[in-house]
């Protein structure tokens, strides 16, 4: 069975030095194959702390993992790795299902130091001052 997946980029960045580019559009996938989602940053921060979150449709964005720890729902699926040179920190995504169908965002914090606060009411585990968010992964999957 094939899948297709949109990415979409619709949000700005928030500032020159810290920047999220997520370069692939569309892509054909079929069911229990994987995929990697691309996530490229830039940022003057020597210690950049990367996130990435999957939304479903009239849902909150849902944690999934950063470069520390995943969300113990999504281990045996989800994995990314941080690379400083390139510095991208791609989701590999296992398996895939219908059900894998929504919204992924990489997400960008310049340090691990700021003050908590707020990002998007209803976030699990990562409510930072600072995130940068470029915009989503759309990813919309169909049986042919």
């Amino acid at each position: 069975m094939l899948m297709t997946y949109f990415f979409l980029s619709i949000f700005p960045v928030s500032s020159a030095q810290d920047r999220i580019e997520q370069t692939s559009r569309e892509m054909t996938e079929s069911e229990g194959a994987q995929v990697i989602l691309m996530c490229n940053y830039t940022t003057a921060s020597t210690s950049p702390f990367l996130f990435w979150y999957k939304q479903l449709p009239n849902r909150s964005p849902t944690f999934i993992l950063n470069q520390y720890t995943t969300e113990p729902d999504f281990t045996k699926k989800y994995s990314a790795t941080l690379n400083s040179t390139p510095r991208t920190f791609p989701l590999m995504i296992k398996n895939l299902h219908v059900s894998d169908s929504a919204v992924y965002y990489c997400a960008l914090r310049p340090t691990v130091t700021e003050t908590h606060s707020t990002l998007i009411q209803k976030l699990r585990n990562t409510r930072y001052r600072g995130l940068t968010l470029p915009g989503p992964f759309e990813i919309c999957m169909h049986r042919t």
